[in-house]
């Protein structure tokens, strides 16, 4: 409903299809009667896609052909790279694209529904919703994709989706000594240990002074302290929610009274909150989504401290 509703943009970073697919296939089938199969080449190419809603799509699409096959059965995951030209016969822009399939032998769906399946409320279980489909379909379309569908009753379903190949080029960053040296005075608002333990070392290795909040409360105290004591933070770090107490949105409009120049960067792991899609309208000058490699930390941090 996030998509829907409040825009759910894509905060898109160069990804690896192959491991999701992987991990999310087993995921939704674990504790199940069904096996599966994939069909994925090494060279498959990269992709320019929201981490958290390509894996939704891959979870609607398995859950989806795991209840066409209430006997048991099997799932079978495809992927491949292809060139389509500019008389392809998709909705979709000429160029480079990974190709997915996901096809089960289950009971199929009805002529009669193939071109519904993907209407809001639409469903042919008496249980369903009928926003799983369409939300897959709106993902797959924010992302410059396609989708479609393939069935025979008593025969199964294929579902195939199209994503466009990144064109950005790797950028390798050294795994013991950073390209950068930062030395930056950080803050980091987050409630979660772990997230501040591990976050808190990569920042460190970058040269950082980081400091600590658990909720946003905290992080203005500490944020006004060190701007009245002379040694202000040269950027905060903020997760939106906090359960039961303020978050970085929040934390970032009071700041902006103590500090109109204040560099934050937003970072959570629900990429579907507007506020990640559309960051600067919130105040903050960068994004990140969790979980984050050395990489793209080095990415956002330059971006946001040379600006």
């Amino acid at each position: 409903m996030l998509t829907f509703s409040k825009g759910g943009a894509p905060v898109k970073k160069r990804l690896f299809i192959t491991n999701l697919l992987k991990e999310a296939t087993s995921f939704a089938l674990r504790g199940s009667n069904i096996c599966y199969n994939f069909s994925i080449p090494d060279n498959l190419w990269h992709v320019d896609a929201d981490e958290g809603q390509i894996n939704q799509v891959i979870n609607n699409l398995v859950i989806n052909a795991r209840q066409a096959m209430p006997k048991g059965g099997e799932i079978v995951v495809t992927a491949e790279n292809i060139i389509l030209t500019e008389d392809n016969k998709l909705p979709v822009c000429a160029g480079r694209y990974v190709k997915v399939a996901i096809s089960d032998r289950g009971i199929g769906i009805p002529q009669k529904d193939i071109t519904n399946i993907f209407d809001p409320y639409f469903s042919t279980k008496p249980e369903g919703s009928g926003l799983g489909l369409t939300t897959v379909y709106s993902i797959i379309k924010a992302h410059a994709g396609h989708i479609s569908v393939e069935s025979e009753l008593s025969r199964g379903t294929s579902f195939y989706f199209y994503l466009p190949a990144s064109s950005r080029q790797r950028v390798r960053v050294q795994k013991k000594e950073p390209d950068r040296d930062f030395n930056k005075k950080v803050l980091l608002l987050d409630d979660d240990e772990f997230v501040l333990l591990v976050a808190g070392r990569m920042l460190e290795k970058f040269g950082c002074n980081v400091d600590f909040a658990v909720d946003g409360n905290l992080a203005i105290k500490k944020y006004r302290e060190a701007m009245e004591e002379n040694v202000p933070f040269d950027l905060a770090i903020m997760d939106l929610t906090i359960p039961g107490k303020m978050g970085g949105r929040e934390a970032l409009a009071e700041i902006y009274k103590i500090d109109p120049a204040v560099k934050a960067i937003v970072s959570s792991g629900y990429s579907n909150d507007p506020v990640m899609s559309t960051y600067r309208e919130y105040g903050f000058k960068g994004v990140i989504a969790r979980p984050y490699t050395l990489e793209e930390l080095q990415r956002v941090l330059t971006m946001v401290l040379d600006s």
